[in-house]
């Protein structure tokens, strides 16, 4: 069941007075077990709504309405569905201690995967999960996948299952569903020949695979070589060529690119960044793949609407990675916008050096970085490092940052050129 935490105000449930906090059991004689689930029910003509008031007292409201209109209830948010793997690179595992609870939440939730696009493993789905997706259609999903050889992707997960996964696969395909798949590439583990497998074997799955992005592992001080290590240079060098191989034949056949190798990889590479015909309508830049393409071509195509900031001394914020990339883009702001703009890499002591990237900035490091700066006009923080409470990933609230960097006026920009422009 789900509980029902708030009524839109004029809909059918609130002319029926349908109570926030009670719950909805049953629709149609159906159990309703999530949110989901409601959603996939509610949509019929004709509806025998089963709700248990907080006193327990069951109520059957008969409804007829137009096919898909919602009733006007919001469901509760669900529990998150957790994970049961152990991968040896599991970041929660590279968390420090004494960090806010969600940090620690290993999620593993078909329904996070259709709704905001996490990627989960589909071991802990069983025969009725399978058939779930099949009947409400959950498509697209995100599987990580990380190797199509049994043996080799158990030993990615940690876990003495999800061996099948080609299987698994198939069958969602039969069954109607689209995937995007992703490998997180681990030297030693999954790369090189198995790489090559996996990348073969997916593809060979046809279309309903839409598409493979190849991230390269991610560590942080607390879990680097333990066991896993970070890709070479030669070695991410080598996934690219591998990548590209797979790219020729699907620009051939499919007349898309189909896989894609995530930003990081070209960074440890040492190779410039692809340009935007490499990733097709864009389809994985929340996954790390073209987000700094993405960006900086936004960035050039906003910048003649930048003004109002001539003889203005601005402060950029960003991760030691991005840093090199947002320096070049600084100096053609301040020749166009005749603005001082400076550019600060933070370095990240919450996570460790091998953490580059600004989504996962603290707020102290941020701090302590600008502590002894002169205060600017404008000081622009990177958004992606927020939560959606405004607080930093070390619970550092941003307006806590804003205050200690008095008097500069402070800003989270999403885009930098974004927030210069006068609208």
């Amino acid at each position: 069941m789900i509980r029902v935490a708030a009524v839109v105000q004029g809909s059918i449930a609130d002319d029926l007075d349908v109570e926030v906090g009670s719950r909805i059991v049953r629709i149609n004689g159906e159990t309703v077990r999530d949110g989901i689930d409601f959603r996939f029910r509610e949509v019929d003509e004709r509806l025998d709504l089963e709700v248990a008031s907080a006193a327990d007292e069951v109520t059957i409201f008969e409804i007829e309405k137009p096919a898909g209109e919602s009733i006007g209830i919001v469901p509760a948010p669900d529990p998150v569905r957790q994970c049961a793997n152990r991968c040896p690179f599991c970041f929660i595992d590279g968390n420090p201690t004494g960090a806010r609870t969600s940090l620690y939440v290993k999620d593993d939730d078909f329904r996070l995967s259709f709704t905001y696009g996490s990627y989960v493993t589909l071991t802990n789905l069983g025969e009725r999960g399978f058939e779930r997706l099949i009947e409400q259609r959950l498509s697209p999903l995100y599987v990580s996948v990380h190797a199509t050889e049994p043996e080799v992707r158990m030993a990615a997960l940690g876990a003495r299952r999800g061996g099948e996964i080609l299987s698994d696969l198939r069958r969602l395909i039969d069954g109607g569903l689209e995937i995007h798949t992703q490998v997180v590439l681990c030297p030693g583990l999954n790369d090189a020949g198995h790489l090559d497998r996996t990348m073969g074997e997916l593809y060979s799955l046809g279309p309903g695979i839409l598409t493979l992005s190849i991230v390269p592992v991610g560590l942080t001080r607390f879990n680097v070589n333990r066991p896993i290590r970070l890709l070479a240079n030669d070695e991410a060098l080598g996934a690219l060529r591998q990548i590209d191989r797979v790219r020729e034949r699907a620009r051939r056949e499919r007349k898309q690119g189909w896989v894609y190798a995530a930003d990081e990889m070209f960074y440890i590479a040492g190779q410039p960044m692809p340009e935007a015909d490499y990733y097709d309508d864009w389809p994985l830049t929340e996954n790390g793949v073209g987000a700094v393409r993405w960006f900086t071509d936004s960035f050039a195509r906003n910048l003649p609407r930048v003004s109002g900031v001539a003889g203005r001394r601005i402060v950029i914020v960003t991760g030691q990675r991005m840093a090199p990339v947002i320096e070049a883009l600084a100096r053609r702001l301040a020749a166009s916008a005749e603005c001082d703009a400076e550019v600060v890499g933070v370095s990240n002591t919450y996570f460790g050096e091998t953490v580059t990237t600004a989504g996962l900035l603290a707020g102290m490091d941020i701090m302590d970085a600008l502590e002894s700066r002169a205060p600017a006009d404008l000081v622009l923080l990177p958004a992606e490092s927020l939560n959606d409470d405004r607080r930093f990933i070390d619970d550092i609230a941003f307006d806590d940052v804003a205050r200690a960097l008095s008097p500069s006026r402070v800003l989270a920009a999403h885009e930098i050129a974004s927030a210069l422009i006068d609208r």
